[in-house]
């Protein structure tokens, strides 16, 4: 039996952002939701997410690497912190960050040198709040909330907020197509 899609509130503009709610129900709607969001992003985007451990980043980021059509698995990049995925195309490369195990902000993330990899790359930081806000005003803010402790409850609940100038006319409404 095939899961219910995606339910979601339409996008919605706000006092943080352009944003949009989405319901994901299992990880394969969590990496077709990285896939639309992919069709969305261009050079020079940020997107930071946010959520528990286990609560599907990578999972998304996965999507929206085969999204972008880039090189190479997505995979953790806990122990190496960062990991650059080429395009396969004449799309832009992934750049995705692992920030959990840095404790500063900008200042600690200076030798990935992401302010210079930012113009021609779309950049994901896991856990990159108070760390790359500094970055550029324009940026995706993804939160995933998933309940907590013993459960095998595959439910998401995903809030997409886009952020700056670059963001506030973009229909984000699509993603929870």
């Amino acid at each position: 039996m095939e899961a219910p899609a995606a339910a979601h509130s339409p996008a919605e503009p706000g006092p943080l952002g352009n944003r949009v709610e989405i319901v994901v129900n299992s990880p394969e709607q969590m990496g077709e939701l990285g896939r639309r969001l992919a069709k969305l992003l261009r050079a020079g985007d940020l997107v930071m997410l946010s959520g528990e451990l286990g609560a599907g980043k990578t999972t998304l980021t996965r999507g929206l690497g085969a999204g972008l059509g880039i090189r190479g698995a997505v995979t953790s990049p806990t122990f190496v912190i960062a990991r650059v995925h080429p395009s396969l195309g004449d799309g832009p490369p992934l750049v995705h960050v692992d920030a959990y195990r840095l404790g500063g902000g900008l200042d600690e993330m200076e030798d990935l040198d992401l302010d210079v990899s930012l113009p021609a790359s779309v950049i994901v930081v896991e856990w990159g709040e108070g760390k790359v806000e500094e970055l550029t005003d324009d940026r995706l803010q993804v939160l995933i909330h998933r309940a907590v402790g013993d459960t095998t409850d595959e439910v998401r609940q995903v809030t997409v907020t886009g952020l700056g100038e670059r963001w506030a006319s973009v229909d984000l409404g699509v993603l929870s197509a």
